[in-house]
């Protein structure tokens, strides 16, 4: 890997400046991460999936090359093990990016938000089962849809629980969010979270500090196993294991469903992922919907109505708990108007005539929001949250024709390059920007070059060098991930491939028929269908399901039923043919695919694109 640079003297002045802004810190948040803690396992390791040895560097003196601001919070989230948050409620943090919660009933734990991957789920419920008893898992809780909430279900659950029909709760709505978010765009949006999360980030105080949600991604086995139980409208009551709980359905707040709710016998309420301790993403830079902040506020405020008067701890998704009736209800209201004031405001300056990016420059919070540690940008941002809702309501043009039909950035490249004056005078430009510590301007300027010639290696080293002070300056997680993945590949270029290389494929085996059915049609190659019309019915052995598809105008479809000849296979069969485990050839061989109908699946199977999942992002 290329040599890292150290903090220039316009960083660690950055650093100065903010560090003089930031909030006292009286060690009351560190309090709170701390408080009930039982045990834990040595670095909270898990082997294959998860370690917190690798960020021990966090016990030293903050270095120049991170903000000292995420440096606090990535100690924060450093801290891991069994918390106790109050009588028959527990949590483990710090064994994956989110929160593992196990509430005791009267015979076994209800799991809330298994993890991302089994094997750190499995490692919570044992650590759990050692302090609280060895006792059966009843009943999960996914909180919303997105994996970290999900994804380790296989960890908490075995394959007999699920045929037995252990209740798995869910808000209405989950299945088809998470697939959206997860499948159709899940090959883009998991390329893009490997920037965003840091995952091929070096873990020390030059690469990977913190998430600012929390520490990083496991990367262990995720899997996807559809609810049993849907919760359709706030009020909602449903009893597990002798456990009631009050629901309040939250769509389009961080998730397109979620939900919180509320344990009268505890006196708990679950914020799920609603209200962390900082400013979460309307808009999350891997890619997914714009969020509804006005939404989002409204139910918080809905869910202090509705339970600040009896809620005498407050816990969540990611982070740690508040307690006590007035603590919870004041950082309910803060967190309400965080995301109220983002929403208003943009909009207020939008009305002005100000586009996504003069917004994002200009906003900032009121001395009353921005004097709390909870607000601050460790996730989300002001800059990008307020050009996600300059998004929802007036899209990505601005009004101003010019950037209605812009080049793309090949071809815009080229032109800035003979506009400069040739690569040689656009990097002399570019390096007195650096040498200004103007290091916005030059990643741009040297973007244009990388993009016209991306031979050209002192555009690249270049770019990367202000991309990477540009990290060691992020106060917000997934920004600091991005700036320094950036420069890290820019210096690094990953070799071309002849075959497509496939991202993991788990949560594509675990669909059921119709949403795997729904993943493919997005795979169809219109140029390559062109004109071709194909019909079938595809039949699942594994679930007897019987599907119509057909071809026509470059459109997949697919619907219940009937259609043509048929073929016959069971869905991780299709899945292997589609991501090219196997051969169509090796499996009418093999028996895996059988019918009449095979000739018209050997018609359409070539006309389902691989993704690529390392395509390029910083360069062409």
């Amino acid at each position: 890997m290329a040599e890292r640079n150290d903090a220039t003297e316009a960083t660690r002045a950055a650093h100065a400046a903010l560090a003089a802004a930031l909030p006292p810190d009286d060690g009351h948040d560190f309090a709170l991460a701390r408080r009930g803690f039982i045990g834990t396992i040595a670095d909270a390791a898990v082997p294959g999936a998860w370690s917190m040895a690798p960020f021990a560097f966090l016990d030293g003196e903050r270095p120049g090359t991170v903000n000292p601001s995420l440096w606090r919070q990535a100690k924060l989230n450093a801290l891991h093990g069994l918390f106790k948050v109050t009588e028959g409620v527990y949590q483990v943090r710090g064994f994956d990016l989110s929160n593992i919660t196990f509430i005791e009933g009267e015979r076994g734990y209800v799991v809330i938000d298994p993890l991302i991957s089994a094997e750190p789920a499995a490692a919570a419920l044992k650590l759990m089962r050692e302090h609280r008893g060895d006792k059966p898992v009843t009943a999960v809780i996914y909180t919303h849809s997105h994996v970290d909430h999900y994804g380790g279900i296989r960890g908490v659950v075995t394959a007999d629980d699920i045929a037995a029909g252990l209740p798995i709760v869910a808000p209405e709505g989950f299945l088809e969010a998470a697939v959206s978010e997860n499948v159709l765009a899940g090959p883009a949006m998991g390329r893009r979270a490997t920037y965003m999360y840091g995952a091929l980030l070096p873990k020390d105080a030059k690469g990977h500090v913190d998430a600012g949600l929390g520490k990083t991604v496991s990367t262990g086995s995720v899997s996807l196993v559809p609810p049993t139980i849907s919760i359709a409208r706030t009020g909602e009551r449903l009893t597990l294991d002798g456990v009631e709980i009050v629901f309040q359905v939250t769509p389009d707040t961080e998730a397109p469903a979620e939900m919180n709710f509320f344990f009268p016998t505890f006196r708990a309420l679950c914020m799920a992922e609603n209200c962390t301790c900082h400013l979460h993403n309307l808009y999350t830079p891997r890619g997914a919907q714009v969020r509804d902040a006005k939404a989002w506020s409204f139910y918080i405020d809905e869910a202090l109505a509705l339970f600040g008067a009896e809620a005498e701890v407050m816990f969540a998704s990611h982070h740690w708990p508040r307690w006590g009736e007035g603590p919870v209800a004041a950082f309910l209201r803060k967190q309400r108007d965080l995301y109220k004031f983002v929403h208003d405001q943009t909009l207020r300056l939008a009305n002005h005539g100000l586009n996504a990016a003069e917004i994002g420059e200009r906003l900032r919070l009121p001395p009353t929001l921005e004097a709390e540690w909870h607000t601050r940008g460790y996730y989300g941002t002001l800059n990008h949250n307020a050009k996600a809702v300059y998004q929802r309501y007036l899209g990505w043009f601005d009004g101003n024709p010019a950037n209605l039909h812009k080049h793309p950035p090949e071809a815009a490249g080229r032109r800035y390059v003979a506009l400069a004056g040739g690569p040689e005078k656009l990097l002399e430009n570019a390096r007195a920007a650096y040498d200004a510590g103007d290091y916005r301007w030059t990643a741009e300027v040297a973007s244009h070059l990388v993009f016209a010639d991306p031979a050209n290696r002192a555009a690249r080293e270049l770019e990367a060098d202000a991309l990477e002070q540009m990290g060691y300056q992020a106060e917000s997680g997934p920004w600091r991930a991005f700036y320094l993945t950036g420069a890290m590949e820019l210096r690094n270029p990953r070799p071309a491939s002849a075959t497509p290389r496939q991202g993991a494929a788990g949560q594509l085996r675990a669909l059921p028929a119709e949403r795997l059915l729904d993943a493919l049609s997005v795979r169809l190659n219109g140029e390559t269908a062109g004109a071709a019309e194909i019909a079938l019915t595809m039949v699942f052995e594994d679930t007897g399901e019987r599907f119509a598809l057909s071809v026509e105008n470059a459109v997949l479809h697919h619907r219940p039923g009937v259609g043509g000849p048929e073929a016959r296979l069971a869905r991780a069969s299709l899945v292997g043919l589609v991501i090219g485990e196997t051969t169509l050839e090796a499996a009418l061989e093999a028996g895996t695919v059988s019918g009449p109908g095979a000739t018209a699946f050997a018609r359409l199977l070539p006309l389902l694109d691989r993704f690529d999942f390392w395509f390029e992002i910083v360069a062409p």
